[in-house]
């Protein structure tokens, strides 16, 4: 594979505490799996036979023993950095520079999506791109999500994201956060491409094709620290600067106003290579045109160039939140076909089991249970006379004799005491439900610890 791989896999799940607290979210259990098996087993589908992994001491630990992936047959470049919340995965992509040796794609370890990568690769190929993205549309999570029954959802900001007529070439990008004065365009911008859309509703998926030249400029500009918060509106904005295209346009005033924000000018990104000339050349008598004759010049002399493919159809989710979390255990596992219950899972023949239901590895099923639409995970045992509903039972858990759980998370190594009803609730790991307890819209997350919403 010409692209070198980098999965960043260091995050702490800060916007989903509640399970995070107790496993790394790399080690998240989605339909049984780690999450981070996701896009490693993305990865390898489409041939790559190295990643670079970039995580935690503590994960690089819990990787090391779990069984699926021990079975990931591509090479596994850990690096170990330490747990702070200060660096960024810029700053992780600072610090594996040595090892960069081509142009990299670089992909979230929270990310589950059936893209075609090739789509986003061949876009970066055929562009000669400073970057190449993913995004896709946002997703409406239909799932009641424990605790937040009645709770006003806080609204998500939203990225204006301008693109060409082709809808690929990546012109503009805005976080409404940021926009206090409102929507500000350059001059610049809008001279070249006069057409420009502007799209809402999308979703970053955290997937990006990077020149080498990036990261080479990012260890020379340390203040950048985060790809998707910094670095990419960095490189979208750095596409019309006079600095880093050949043609001289006198620029705005609004456009000397946004350089002096863009950092140091000792700092300029430049992306040249040896065969520049000929990929010159090549532009200037190719019928290849992304702008569809609006302008005279294929790429108006830029030379840092930013494309995006947008996925209409199809899983695209980033696993952030603990309603995406949900969501996406119903969904991922349709990616796979393998069977629902695991060969070594010993589950009684009284047991009514859905077919939209997963039975993980050395579970113990007993006798007049029903489980549906629900995942159970491994080592799991599940007593006489319950009922499971929509719900995601992790890792260890002991469910007494004649509960009811509805709609809820119980996370590993619970206990969940006889005869309790649980109804849209998490039980965070460890944690042990008093028999007879009746819990609705609850979150019991810490020692002695009870959240009601």
């Amino acid at each position: 594979m010409e692209l070198q791989a980098v999965l960043m896999a260091a995050g702490g799940g800060s916007r989903m505490t509640d399970l995070t607290y107790n496993t790394p979210k790399a080690m998240l259990p989605v339909g049984n799996k780690p999450l981070m098996w996701y896009p490693l087993n993305l990865l390898e589908k489409v041939g790559f036979e190295e990643v670079i992994v970039i995580t935690t001491k503590e994960v690089q630990k819990m990787m090391s023993t779990d069984l699926k992936i021990k079975d990931v047959k591509m090479k596994l470049d850990v690096v170990s950095i330490q747990e702070d919340g200060d660096m960024g995965t810029a700053d992780a992509l600072r610090h594996i520079q040595p090892k960069i040796k081509t142009d990299i794609l670089v992909l979230s370890c929270d990310l589950i999506t059936d893209a075609a990568l090739h789509e986003v690769v061949d876009l970066f190929r055929a562009h000669n791109a400073t970057m190449a993205m993913l995004m896709s549309k946002a997703h409406e999570f239909t799932e009641t999500v424990p605790g937040q029954k009645g709770k006003k959802k806080t609204a998500e900001q939203r990225d204006f994201v301008g693109v060409d007529q082709s809808g690929k070439r990546l012109l503009f990008m805005a976080n409404e956060a940021d926009l206090e004065d409102g929507l500000s365009i350059r001059k610049s911008i809008m001279r070249k491409h006069p057409r420009m859309l502007i799209k809402t509703g999308l979703v970053d998926a955290h997937l990006y094709c990077l020149k080498k030249a990036v990261v080479d400029f990012l260890t020379e500009n340390k203040s950048i620290s985060s790809i998707r918060g910094e670095l990419v509106p960095y490189l979208v904005r750095k596409q019309f600067s006079k600095t880093v295209n050949s043609q001289k346009l006198k620029d705005d005033i609004d456009d000397q106003t946004q350089e002096k924000n863009d950092g140091p000018a000792n700092h300029e990104l430049l992306i040249s290579s040896r065969d520049e000339p000929l990929l010159q050349l090549a532009q200037e008598r190719s019928c290849w045109n992304d702008h569809r004759g609006d302008m005279s010049e294929a790429y108006h002399g830029g030379k840092l160039r930013c494309y995006v493919h947008i996925m209409d159809q199809g899983l695209c989710c980033r696993v952030n939140t603990l309603a995406a979390y949900i969501e996406v255990n119903r969904l991922a596992p349709k990616l796979f076909e393998e069977p629902s219950v695991h060969p070594s899972a010993d589950i009684s023949e009284r047991c009514q089991m859905g077919s939209d239901s997963i039975i993980g590895a050395l579970c113990h099923i007993a006798d007049k249970t029903s489980i549906k639409r629900s995942t159970i995970g491994n080592n799991t045992t599940v007593k006489e006379k319950v009922k499971v509903t929509n719900s995601i039972i992790m890792h260890g858990v002991t469910i007494e004799e004649g509960c009811n759980i509805q709609g809820s998370v119980i996370c590993s190594n619970a206990v969940i005491g006889r005869g309790a009803d649980l109804k849209y609730c998490l039980v965070g790991n460890g944690q042990h439900i008093e028999p007879e307890a009746e819990r609705t819209n609850e979150i019991i997350v810490g020692t002695d610890q009870l959240m009601e919403i």
